[in-house]
Formats: C-alpha cells, structure tokens, sequence
C-alpha cells in the first residue's frame, strides 16, 4: 500500500530533574502524531517519521505532548498490568487511537487491561503487511487522508471481511424472523390464566389436569443442549478435517467458527477467553482479533469480565445472536 504519510512533531525534552513546560506539536498536511513506546526497529517498513520512549517515560512523555493521534505499544507483553493499566485510561482521555503489540502468551492479560470504548488495534506476532493495516485503521479513525495509487492486497482483505460480517448480519437477522430481528428477545408464551380469546392467528391447548408423564419421558433442557453441542462440536471438528486434505486458507470463515464455538461453549455452559477464541477461528491471531472486533461492533460479541480473574476477560454471544444460532440450528434438525 502506497501512502502518502507525514508525521512531523515536536516532543518536549525531559531531563532527570523536572520536565520542561508543555509545547505544541506542529502538524502538517493532516498528518498523525504518533508516539511508539517500546523498541521500533520493527517499524522501520511502516514509511512515516516516529518518536519513541522507553516504558518507564511513556506516561510523562504521553502527558506532556499537546496532540497524540496515536500512542503504540510494540512489546505490550513486557509492561506490568499497573503500567499498562495506566497509559490505556491516559489514552482514553486523551482520545488517542491504540495500537497493541503483544505475544499470543499475554493476550489474555493484554486484552483485559484495554477499556471498554477505546480505539485499539490489536496486533499477535504480526507482520510487515499487518501493521501496514493497523496503522491505515488507526489513521482513518483520526481522520487521516489517504492518497491511494493503488489497491493493496491486505486492504482487498479487509473488504471482503467487512462484506463478510454484514453478510452472517443479514443471516442472522432472517434466522431471527419474527422475533424482533437479529437483537430483538423471544416471544414469551401467556401465563396459564390470560385469556386466550385475544390471540387471533394462535393455536393454543385449554388447561387440563393432565397428570404428569414419567420422568423418563420428559425431555430435559441440559439433555438436549448437550446434544446440541456435541453436534456443534462435531461440525467444527468436521471442519478442521478438511485442511487435512486440502488448503487451510481455501475454506477459511473465521466469523462462522467463532459463532460455533461460542454457541457450543453457551451450551455447555463453559466460558471463553479471547486467546482460546482466536485459536477456534483457525486463523492466524491478528485476523482473529480483527474480527472479534468487527464482531462486536456489530452486536454479535460482548465482551464479560471474569469475575474470579481481573486479568482476563471473556467472549460471548449477545441474547440475539444466541437465539439466532439456536434457530438455526432447530431448523436443521427439522
């Protein structure tokens, strides 16, 4: 991807007595001011001027600049979760754009300390073209002009996700039908003494004193969702198989697995974190952060604390998405 990208900025200098007072950051041609904490040689094929910090100087040199567009991480993984905690709460008053460098190892750790509401681009184990694509992202979302001359492939990429996410969108929301839509809730049934006269177009039984059925006969509700989810589990194995026998990428769907599997874990009443997310996407960790994003910005995902660990958080699917998959999935087995 060919950019035209001009960062120009003045830092202020810092000495180990007391810092000097605040100076403005000159900017020019709409540039982005952007402040890499950690070691940049990794950003040297980014193309665009950056200033740089150690960990320990990050929050003074975050406070001290007048404009910070975006502040990067490149080696998240090695700032303790205090740290961390600290430059993700300045960058969200600051309303910068972050950028995340982290090992699959801390993904867990790193993404429990970013904030619900905060701009962040995560990046595992990335590449030259990855952080080429995290940077176009973050720059957009601070109103960056991108002069394209050409099309690059990883940006032909992220189309074809975003047409991706609103096609499973549309999917969904038919499954849901008549319940409201993809974010609507179920229909629920009339209590046992509400008339029944006003449902016109309903079929409904009179009460009768029938006695019970034997237990043995009665379906129970955690029988059936663990029938399910061994079906679901079933499908995603079925799945995997196939990169057995042929290309990983030529079946590639990260959006579906990733409704499987949380549907599957929703079923058997288990929780998921992100990094075990990514790994059922079978794709490689950035894409799958990418679209877990996409995901929940759609409505589909809601991220959920874990109550026993404060350094991890969890993936679920929203109340629509669940009914939608559930539907789905009765439809199959009609």
């Amino acid at each position: 991807m060919q950019q035209a990208i001009e960062v120009v900025s003045e830092v202020s200098n810092f000495s180990a007595e007391a810092a000097e007072p605040r100076r403005s950051v000159a900017r020019s041609g709409g540039g982005s001011s952007l402040l890499v904490v950690g070691p940049c040689d990794r950003l040297e094929d980014l193309g665009c001027e950056v200033f740089t910090t150690a960990v320990g100087d990050a929050a003074q040199h975050l406070s001290a600049m007048a404009v910070v567009d975006i502040l990067w991480l490149t080696s998240a993984e090695t700032i303790d979760t205090e740290t961390l905690t600290t430059l993700c709460e300045m960058a969200a008053e600051r309303d910068c754009h972050l950028v995340c460098e982290t090992s699959f190892a801390a993904l867990d750790r790193i993404s429990a300390a970013v904030p619900d509401g905060l701009r962040v681009e995560m990046l595992v184990d990335a590449d030259a073209t990855e952080r080429r694509v995290a940077l176009a992202a973050a720059q957009r979302a601070v109103g960056q002009v991108v002069h394209e001359v050409t099309r690059d492939p990883a940006m032909e990429r992220i189309d074809r996700l975003q047409e991706e996410v609103a096609r499973i969108s549309r999917l969904l929301g038919d499954l849901a039908g008549q319940r409201g839509g993809l974010l609507g809730t179920p229909v629920g049934y009339a209590p046992a003494n509400e008339d029944y006269g006003n449902y016109g177009g309903q079929v409904r039984a009179p009460g009768r004193d029938f006695a019970a059925m034997p237990r043995s006969f009665v379906p129970e509700e955690r029988t059936i969702e663990r029938q399910r989810a061994k079906a679901v589990r079933r499908m995603l194995r079925q799945r995997r198989m196939r990169e057995q026998y042929f290309p990983a990428d030529l079946f590639a769907d990260p959006a579906w697995d990733m409704l499987l599997d949380l549907y599957a874990a929703r079923l058997e009443r288990q929780p998921v974190s992100v990094s075990s997310l990514c790994i059922a996407a079978a794709v490689p960790a950035t894409t799958a952060l990418r679209w877990i994003k996409t995901m929940s910005d759609a409505g589909l995902f809601l991220r959920e604390a874990d109550p026993q660990d404060g350094r991890r958080i969890f993936i679920a699917l929203a109340e629509g998405a669940h009914e939608s998959m559930a539907r789905y999935f009765e439809a199959l087995e009609d």
